[in-house]
């Protein structure tokens, strides 16, 4: 059957992701995920508002309705009308905060996963349920505004992320699937919200609950494939209001980015995992047992179905490099050689190739924002040599390379302590896109062999709609063996193995880059924000 056939019988599938820097919306065959039969993009921005990285509720919608927009425009240039789904799914940053009142309206500012203010909730919470509790987790977000005692939590009637709330907006059910509310919260072997740990949560937080559970805020958890609604007349409206979509289409549970990013790359079997690089870098790698310790560096965190997942999570990830190709992109211009942004990329990395192994005594510091792994409140992107490295542009971009693997490095290097077991790693994100150049430095920053597939720049739009198409067709929930059996049966996947002299080389890069943290560190009162507001409600 045609593409335009797929798409003209409703038997399409979509898949929606709201990235940190693009929406995006990918159409899949519902019975063949592989085949994917239109996209379409929205780009957007996160803005820093009196001191807070947030989203616009009026940029979250008008980037949907134009991310879909565009896919639409494909659709009809393959000569077919998008008026029916067979399923839908939705995925987004996984984290952050979203307050409501019990009439759904949004009581602060979204508060991303990029926000670093959570200190004092977070330790807190560590101590108190035993398990790390990362800055960014919507607990921890909960928790400081209590902590700060915030005049919205009045009104307070459930919390929820991005995903979640979209989710609800386009299907009416408040419910979330299990990986991202494993971001909101720990989930325990039931998959579930960890009842003891609710309970310890609920005594703790008495004072504030009054007499209700926390289970009262959160989204109600469900693994992949199960019955999470079906898109509303309200959420067709919403998602296309030239009123051309018909509701109906079976919901997938909304998920996390990262949970995408693991179907994607068909890292959701014990001991596989996945890099994904984006405005944050993360990988997240499948357990076979439980960590004998806690780790500040490490989220635990699961897959789509449940299972546990160690997630090292990095919130500055390839967003400096993408500013220094954004340079040179305007230089080119500026000679008279303007060249597309693939080709910009595609020249620097092969640059960085010519490059030293250690980047000839080059750093580059990619900390937009704070960095928990680091121990930064905050970040300023620099890039620093002693007067005898060696300063070209190819020791330049390699150093930029390396400076969006390093604090994964660090993380990563916990995880080796504890003796998990890796035997697959696979990498998906736009930095991928030319060929042989960031998965082979990641492969030397990781010591292990570093796979990516021709899935790898699309990622968790694409793995969204597989979701999605998974919940319209299946109606299983042994993800696993759907997508071994049925979406990577014969998938096409290039691995790059490390080479010793990029292993070296990176390790000495790292070893400095750890001592020149205090430079970074330094920086921070040396060099305040310019144009920061004095703090207010929804600043916290």
């Amino acid at each position: 059957m045609s593409a335009a056939s797929v798409i003209s019988s409703g038997g399409a599938a979509l898949g929606i992701e709201l990235g940190s820097t693009r929406i995006k919306a990918c159409l899949v065959d519902a019975s063949d995920p592989t085949v994917v039969l239109a996209v379409g993009s929205h780009e957007w921005e996160n803005a820093l508002e009196n001191g807070v990285w947030t989203y616009s509720e009026d940029a979250v919608w008008s980037g949907l309705q134009a991310a879909y927009a565009d896919l639409v425009a494909d659709v009809r240039r393959r000569g077919a009308e998008l008026t029916d789904l067979a399923g839908i799914g939705v995925s987004a940053m996984m984290h952050g905060y979203l307050a409501f009142d019990a009439d759904g309206t949004l009581l602060v500012p979204f508060r991303t996963w990029r926000n670093t203010s959570t200190g004092a909730a977070a330790a807190e919470l560590t101590d108190l349920l035993g398990v790390n509790i990362p800055l960014r987790w919507s607990i921890a977000h909960l928790h400081q505004a209590i902590l700060d005692d915030e005049a919205h939590l009045a009104s307070l009637a459930k919390i929820n992320t991005l995903a979640g709330w979209v989710h609800e907006k386009l299907t009416g059910r408040f419910v979330l699937g299990v990986g991202d509310a494993s971001g909101m919260f720990p989930i325990d072997a039931s998959g579930g919200y960890d009842r003891d740990r609710i309970a310890a949560y609920d005594a703790h937080a008495a004072g504030f609950l009054a007499g209700r559970s926390l289970v009262d805020l959160l989204p109600e958890v469900l693994p992949a494939g199960a019955d999470a609604g079906t898109l509303t007349a309200e959420g067709a409206a919403l998602l296309d209001p030239s009123g051309v979509l018909r509701p109906g289409a079976v919901a997938a549970p909304a998920e996390g980015d990262a949970g995408t990013g693991m179907v994607a790359t068909n890292a959701v079997a014990p001991r596989t995992g996945n890099v994904s690089a984006g405005t944050s870098i993360f990988a997240m790698v499948v357990l076979e047992r439980p960590l004998e310790r806690v780790h500040t560096e490490i989220d635990l965190v699961t897959t789509p179905s449940g299972d546990p997942v160690a997630m090292v999570h990095c919130n500055n990830g390839a967003s400096e490099l993408a500013a220094w190709a954004s340079l040179f992109a305007r230089f080119a211009a500026a000679s008279g050689q303007s060249l597309t942004t693939d080709a910009v990329y595609e020249t620097l990395l092969r640059e960085a190739l010519e490059g030293a192994a250690d980047a000839g005594g080059v750093l580059a510091y990619n900390h937009l924002s704070g960095e928990p792994i680091a121990g930064l409140d905050e970040g300023r992107p620099l890039v620093v040599r002693t007067p005898d490295a060696d300063y070209s542009l190819a020791n330049l971009m390699r150093a930029q390379v390396y400076g969006v693997f390093a604090t994964l490095a660090i993380g990563m290097q916990t995880l080796a302590e504890e003796g998990v077991a890796l035997e697959a790693m696979f990498a998906h994100g736009g930095v991928f896109r030319t060929a042989g150049v960031a998965q082979r430095f990641l492969a030397g920053a990781l010591d292990a062999p570093v796979t990516v597939g021709d899935t790898a720049a699309e990622g968790g739009a694409w793995g969204m709609a597989v979701l999605a198409a998974f919940a319209a067709t299946e109606r299983t929930t042994d993800l696993a063996a759907y997508l071994t059996d049925r979406v990577f049966a014969g998938a096409a996947a290039v691995t790059a193995d490390p080479q010793p002299a990029d292993v070296a080389g990176f390790a000495d890069y790292l070893a400095r880059y750890r001592s020149g943290l205090a430079v970074e560190a330094a920086a921070i009162p040396a060099l305040p924000l310019r144009g920061i507001r004095s703090s207010n409600e929804g600043t916290a």
